[in-house]
């Protein structure tokens, strides 16, 4: 049974994802979007993927493909679109003027108790929600790519958020199967893309320095932290890597802040770098076969998610 109205606006990738995320629970979906062509493709696209999801065995909730299905609409209203939902998920592109200009309009048509979500990834909610009247149902709720498979999801409210609201979504995230987390207040960046970014960072600079290769430093990560880190987090792995944190930090941090002291600046992302990098991923993964890789991506973490429920916490 259909446990109330959820409405989605744009039809994306993300879109498309935070569709079958509430599909998988019996929520009515309805979706949104100004292109029509787009709409369209979606309207093709979610159903096929439901059903290859079901024979993968990759299928999220208790209900079959084709119930699911049945429970998604398709408009290009916006008014119908988020008449009597409990809950808006903005899935639209990062544009700060087109996230103001959506939320201006939902603004017009919601009401009081109506949760406005936003999916930005960089962009805080006081920077498109000050001055209207429903500042306070409006905050950030921002998935990682793929949704479906990397349950993540950043919840980050505005000064103007109030409290049950966050509390709210928080509990419908965890309902549908998501695993949130909380910022207690914005920061640019968020947490995700702070993190990813200190990543990145390094990264770019030891190609720069000619330190490693762009496989070798791949393989940092895929045969090495990101190991542990797809179960454990990198501050659990302090705790167990020593007799806790607290016997970690008398043993490492002294090294740990020598090493730190020989950190670069933030890159700048050069293009010598960049053309270099891309010589790199063109020759093993050419342009053409981009989509193909992402599928396999996806596939893979199917896989992993579909683990990581097996394994007891």
């Amino acid at each position: 049974m259909a446990r109330g109205k959820i409405a989605i606006i744009g039809s994306g990738l993300i879109g498309g994802s935070w569709a079958m995320i509430f599909l998988s629970k019996g929520y009515n979906v309805s979706m949104f979007d100004v292109d029509e062509v787009q709409l369209a493709a979606a309207q093709k696209k979610i159903p096929e993927n439901l059903k290859r999801f079901e024979s993968q065995g990759n299928l999220r909730g208790e209900i079959s493909a084709d119930e699911q299905i049945k429970l998604i609409t398709f408009t290009s209203d916006f008014a119908e679109c988020i008449k009597d939902a409990i809950y808006v998920q903005e899935c639209v592109p990062e544009k700060l003027e087109l996230k103001r200009k959506i939320f201006e309009d939902l603004d017009k048509l919601c009401t009081d108790d109506m949760i406005l979500a936003s999916s930005a990834s960089c962009i805080a909610s006081s920077r498109f929600n000050y001055g209207l009247k429903h500042a306070k149902n409006m905050l950030i709720v921002h998935p990682v790519n793929p949704p479906y498979f990397v349950p993540l999801v950043e919840i980050i409210p505005s000064d103007q958020t109030r409290p049950e609201i966050v509390t709210k979504t928080r509990q419908l995230m965890e309902e549908v199967g998501q695993a949130p987390i909380t910022l207690k207040k914005e920061i640019i960046g968020f947490a995700l893309n702070r993190i990813q970014y200190a990543i990145l960072n390094e990264c770019w600079n030891m190609v720069q320095a000619d330190l490693l290769n762009a496989e070798d430093i791949d393989r940092v990560m895929v045969h090495g932290l990101g190991m542990r880190y797809a179960f454990i987090g990198p501050l659990e792995t302090m705790h167990l890597n020593a007799e806790g944190i607290v016997n970690y930090c008398d043993r490492y941090a002294a090294g740990a802040l020598k090493v730190s002291e020989t950190f670069q600046p933030p890159p700048l992302y050069d293009i010598p770098t960049a053309e270099k990098l891309n010589e790199y991923f063109s020759e093993h993964i050419p342009l053409e076969k981009l989509e193909e890789r992402r599928k396999w991506r996806d596939e893979c973490l199917a896989k992993l998610a579909k683990l990581k429920k097996e394994i007891p916490k």
